[in-house]
């Protein structure tokens, strides 16, 4: 399982774009995570998954709600990655009017998940290997900080805990 002070894994997630105004969409676009966090401050989030009760009305909202208090503690980025398609994260994204805020980046296959050691099996629910709920402060590609929840709980990867870690 990934730790602070280890890097991002080199993978791909992707991210489907909609062009503001008209509609039309961009994507899905290939993501390279390693290129993406180079040289940047980023706050990333995982979840179980797009539309899912604690990750609609609880985690996406927190991140939303403290963007630019986390942009002024230092973070250049805020990525939420889910174990989703890309079209599934671009519908997720605009019903949570994410905007620019957070970026919504679909983990497919769980690649992301896998690399690090933070997947949740939920195939006895009918949904598959998903993605552990946590949150990490990333400094040019490498965890500084890693906020695992408990399973079915939701009190450290929250918006504010990773705020706090960002400010200290």
């Amino acid at each position: 399982m990934i730790k602070v002070g280890d890097s991002l894994p080199d993978v791909t997630l992707q991210e489907y774009s909609e062009v503001e105004g008209n509609g039309c969409s961009i994507g899905p676009n290939p993501v390279k995570v390693g290129e993406a966090a180079k040289g940047k401050t980023v706050a990333v989030f995982g979840l179980p998954g797009a539309f899912t009760p604690t990750c609609s009305a609880k985690h996406v909202p927190g991140y939303v709600q403290k963007y630019d208090e986390l942009k002024k503690a230092g973070v250049d980025e805020i990525w939420c990655v889910s174990v989703n398609d890309a079209f599934v994260m671009g519908a997720w994204a605009r019903d949570q009017k994410t905007g620019t805020k957070v970026r919504m980046l679909a983990d497919g296959s769980a690649d992301f998940a896998k690399a690090t050691g933070l997947t949740l099996d939920l195939t006895g629910r009918g949904m598959g290997v998903r993605s552990t709920r946590y949150s990490m402060l990333v400094k040019d590609g490498k965890v500084q900080t890693l906020n695992l929840e408990a399973p079915g709980k939701f009190e450290v990867s929250d918006a504010d805990t990773l705020l706090a870690q960002a400010k200290g």
